[in-house]
């Protein structure tokens, strides 16, 4: 597959594009079938940084006719944000398999 020089880059996770607003990032490509949503909820001060805490992972259809509340397929909540990578990454690759 080809992309053009003008495709924004996104940073990526195992192969798959991570895109972040706020507290909020999706892991996977909004043109698959599926997307995780992770959300940041907390956040604990290690030295002078803010490290993610609790994380809520979804993994939800990108369908956009797909009503709201019928998108989201699985929900967690982890601590830290590399658990719920981790997490996201084989719910992600299970479900873009099927």
């Amino acid at each position: 597959m080809n992309e053009s020089n003008d495709a924004p880059q996104f940073p990526t996770y195992k192969g798959k594009p991570l895109v972040r607003c706020g507290d909020v990032i999706y892991y996977g490509s909004m043109q698959d079938k599926y997307v995780v949503r992770l959300e940041i909820k907390s956040k604990k001060k290690v030295q002078d940084m803010d490290i993610a805490d609790r994380v809520t992972i979804q993994l939800m259809y990108t369908d956009q006719n797909i009503r709201s509340r019928k998108q989201i397929i699985k929900s967690s909540e982890k601590n830290g944000l590399y658990l719920a990578m981790d997490i996201a990454d084989a719910w992600l690759t299970r479900a873009l398999a099927e």
